[in-house]
């Protein structure tokens, strides 16, 4: 009964987000509609922003994601590149792309303290482009290393292979914008760019994944971010902010200490620590989502590597949780104490031992004749069912504000994969995470492997 009851609270809370974001939808899409981001584009009200590009190996994209950056529609900004001790060509072929020099006692004089900066390197003819070489230490260090160098008020992460749309950065800005005194972050929306023809660093002729992997998470991402976010950033509960694109005030991160370092989960870590601060402080905020700011990126695409990738994230996950348990059901905290936390622990963190305990016991019963196979079934079904109407939900969200998808085939293809994920792939990411639990309790912060390819194969062989 126990499980029964876990499973009926779990998707009551479940529908509840979504209803938000569907009560929400609308005015995202007039607003990605009709809102006037060309005339934003061009003018000087707009603020500064500074790109930090954290990279570790990246050779075979690198130069098509700054090559992306650098033609953004957007008045003002900075691209810096920190390459992160990389042991490939990440250096050499931006250098030898962008004619790099090192620059002669760089300011490096930001306050937050990070592994040793070895050189700095720029080119008068790429004014907005800086490359910093430091000595490896992870994400959050090197995301650190490029807030010291900064020029600007506002800093926005963006992984290394990921492509923003065009008009991504000036869309997080006018949001910005309507409410700059408390806006201290901002999240986009990261789709799977596996399937999608790259041209020149910009995303052409959108499509679905060919191969299973990446279409899977195609689903999970479109129900984590258009049926999930939308929801919680209502409630100024947002946990988390994609490190693949998110834009912060520079001088509510420098206030907090800068990133976390030494394990996963940097991207969540920063966004707890921004709530704690302001609401412990009594400072009014708000951590937004900008479902129309959207971010192009490659998903793995073999089991090995999206395995190390979902572990990481349960490892992730399991140490924030933990580090922050203070403030669950800590009224102080308001809906981050009461609502946020809460939910992610007992329905995300916990949710794997919840379901397996749950399908054991009832397992158990059918063995020992204490319950009928019919009502086995029913729950089954239930459980079924409600996953499958939150994935066609968000599909139905999609189809409302943004219609990236324009074949019919593309449309069937993802009511298909909402189906199929319940079988099999669903099961995985239960066991990936217990062992990203498991991986945490020895004390293993390594990142695991992750073999990227240029984008122009991924384009033709996804």
């Amino acid at each position: 009964m126990v499980a029964i009851y876990y499973v009926m609270i779990v998707n009551i809370l479940y529908f509840s987000i979504i209803g938000l974001s569907f009560r929400n939808i609308w005015t995202i899409a007039r607003r990605a509609k009709y809102s006037s981001y060309n005339t934003l584009a061009g003018s000087e009200l707009v603020p500064a922003v500074s790109l930090l590009v954290p990279a570790y190996n990246e050779e075979l994209t690198i130069i098509e994601n700054v090559n992306c950056l650098m033609t953004l529609n957007y008045p003002t900004f900075e691209v810096i590149v920190i390459n992160d001790g990389s042991s490939d060509k990440t250096m050499d072929v931006l250098i030898a792309e962008y004619e790099l020099h090192k620059i002669p006692n760089p300011d490096m004089s930001g306050t937050i303290e990070t592994n040793t900066v070895r050189d700095v390197y720029h080119n008068p003819d790429y004014p907005q482009l800086f490359l910093i070489d430091k000595e490896n230490g992870g994400k959050a260090d090197s995301l650190n290393a490029g807030i010291n160098l900064s020029h600007y008020p506002l800093v926005s992460s963006i992984d290394a292979d990921s492509l923003l749309e065009k008009d991504a950065l000036i869309r997080m800005a006018r949001m910005y914008m309507e409410n700059p005194e408390e806006t201290v972050a901002i999240g986009g929306d990261v789709r799977i760019a596996n399937g999608c023809l790259i041209e020149n660093g910009a995303v052409h002729n959108i499509s679905l994944p060919r191969k299973i992997w990446p279409m899977f998470q195609s689903i999970e991402y479109l129900k984590a971010f258009l049926g999930g976010r939308i929801g919680w950033s209502h409630m100024n509960g947002l946990v988390i902010v994609s490190g693949a694109f998110g834009l912060f005030r520079k001088d509510s991160i420098i206030d907090v200490g800068g990133y976390r370092g030494g394990y996963p989960g940097e991207d969540m870590n920063i966004i707890i620590k921004l709530h704690r601060h302001m609401l412990k402080n009594k400072i009014p905020y708000r951590v937004a989502f900008c479902p129309e700011a959207v971010c192009w990126t490659q998903a793995p695409d073999t089991y090995g590597i999206l395995a190390n990738q979902r572990k990481r994230w349960g490892r992730g996950n399991m140490k924030n949780m933990i580090e922050n348990r203070g403030m669950l059901f800590n009224p102080r905290y308001k809906v981050m104490g009461l609502i946020t936390m809460p939910y992610n622990v007992l329905f995300e963190t916990l949710n794997p031992y919840f379901r397996i305990t749950g399908l054991l016991a009832l397992g158990g019963y059918a063995l020992l004749d204490m319950t009928h196979w019919k009502i086995l079934l029913v729950f089954f079904m239930l459980n079924f069912f409600s996953g499958y109407l939150l994935s066609v939900g968000a599909l139905v969200l999609e189809e409302i504000a943004f219609k990236r998808y324009k074949k019919p085939s593309d449309l069937f293809k993802m009511l298909l994969y909402s189906a199929l994920k319940f079988v099999g792939y669903h099961q995985l990411g239960v066991l990936w995470r217990v062992q990203g639990h498991i991986q945490y309790l020895q004390k293993n912060n390594s990142w695991g492997a992750m073999t990227r390819q240029s984008w122009n194969d991924e384009s033709e062989t996804a």
